[in-house]
């Protein structure tokens, strides 16, 4: 004798679709563009073991993925709880259990995220759009997002190019976490956990690497030499992140030195633990807790804006030329918050401003930044100042408007 049916149920967060008008009585793979009523979108992803479907309602696009009950909430509680924790990672939307066919069969419960605007897949970076050989950008990035997860006391289980999404980020990359499907989140994780992490990394990359071959995107490799250098890149980074050092007592200067090197890679010393060593003749200093995102949190305190961390420095310095500017015009001190606000409003945001067809081609903040390099190229090569007005009409003329689509990447044919 079966059991009652489950009713469906769909907890989705607030601020996002009820997703009700979905097709939800039919299999993920069976869904198509005529029964979602045109809302299905072929979004470039990674290879999934799941079936994914992307939708898309006034523009914001959501993943959709087809799993198990319990690993669905899971995950979904991990992701919040990894962006509760600032990590770069997708955003948890909700969970659609209780699907049922027409004829009463269960069907998979769906886990939803909202796919990050201007967010590119390896594939297509590999793909080299622009020109320029990405792959050291996309390898540091990557690095850099398994050691902020590590630091965090998540083990991931599961690194790989396919479950890794980049955004544009002053012209680097910047890594976000797609799928925590294995992820395991504890206070802390041992070196065993983290070097067996590190492995399913290089095997993973391993193949990602093979497959880019097979499909012609990029040049025969050592693939051996590829993920030990990543490997190696993230041992260093590791290191410097975590090494406890000893300093001369007499030399207490370098320990600022130690932290400010910390900065300049974007992670934060919260708190510095000192001991003398025996003899009292050296200090031994820890860094206790490292958070990336100096810069973004100093910029989002000035201004309100929510950047990537490159983008803030870059952004961060451009607020202090102005803040001098200001001074020298005024005859006085202007303090750093009222440049901020003034930068913010008489700089920033006019200089983001761009006609409406080419607003998909890159985010408000990367074009900021790439409108500063293109006003310095350009004053380099008429040997004057050139105005930001001046430098944003000649940069959406000759460069803008020959840059891909990047809000929404559709997938290839």
């Amino acid at each position: 004798m079966s059991g009652p049916v489950p009713e469906m149920e769909i907890r989705a967060r607030r601020g996002h679709p009820d997703f009700l008008d979905l097709p939800w009585q039919l299999p993920l793979l069976e869904w198509d563009v005529d029964n979602t009523d045109g809302r299905l979108v072929r979004m470039a992803h990674g290879v999934s073991r799941h079936v994914v479907r992307f939708v898309q309602y006034e523009g914001r696009v959501y993943a959709l993925k087809s799993t198990e009950e319990a690993v669905a909430h899971r995950e979904y509680d991990l992701l919040r709880g990894l962006a509760e924790s600032r990590l770069p990672v997708v955003e948890a939307v909700g969970v659609v259990t209780g699907r049922t066919s027409p004829d009463g069969e269960p069907l998979g419960a769906v886990l939803v995220t909202r796919y990050l605007d201007f967010a590119l897949p390896y594939r297509y970076l590999f793909g080299n759009p622009t020109g320029m050989d990405l792959r050291p950008r996309l390898v540091d990035a990557g690095v850099i997002l398994l050691a902020r997860l590590h630091l965090e006391g998540f083990f991931w289980g599961d690194c790989s190019l396919n479950n890794i999404l980049f955004r544009r980020d002053a012209g680097a990359l910047m890594a976000y976490l797609v799928d925590a499907e294995t992820g395991e989140h504890h206070p802390s994780i041992s070196d065993t956990m983290r070097e067996h992490d590190l492995e399913i990394a290089r095997i993973n990359i391993a193949g990602d690497l093979t497959d880019l071959m097979a499909s012609g995107r990029i040049p025969e490799i050592d693939v051996v030499d590829a993920v030990d250098d990543v490997v190696a890149r993230y041992r260093a980074l590791w290191e410097e992140l975590t090494r406890a050092e000893e300093f001369p007592s007499s030399e207490r200067h370098l320990i600022e030195g130690r932290i400010r090197r910390l900065e300049d890679l974007g992670f934060d010393v919260s708190e510095v633990s000192l001991q003398p060593t025996k003899g009292g003749t050296a200090i031994r200093m820890r860094p206790v807790l490292l958070e990336e995102g100096h810069h973004a949190r100093e910029l989002e305190r000035l201004t309100g804006l929510r950047v990537q961390e490159n983008q803030a420095r870059r952004f961060l310095a451009d607020i202090t030329s102005w803040q001098a500017y200001l001074s020298q015009e005024e005859g006085r001190d202007v303090p750093r918050g009222v440049a901020a606000a003034r930068w913010l409003e008489e700089v920033y945001a006019p200089h983001t401003v761009v006609p409406p067809e080419l607003a998909d081609r890159l985010e408000p903040a990367e074009l900021f930044h790439e409108l500063l390099e293109h006003r310095w190229f350009l004053s380099e090569q008429r040997g004057a100042h050139v105005s930001n007005d001046e430098a944003l009409a000649d940069y959406v003329s000759s460069v803008l408007g020959t840059r891909p689509p990047e809000r929404i990447v559709v997938e290839e044919d």
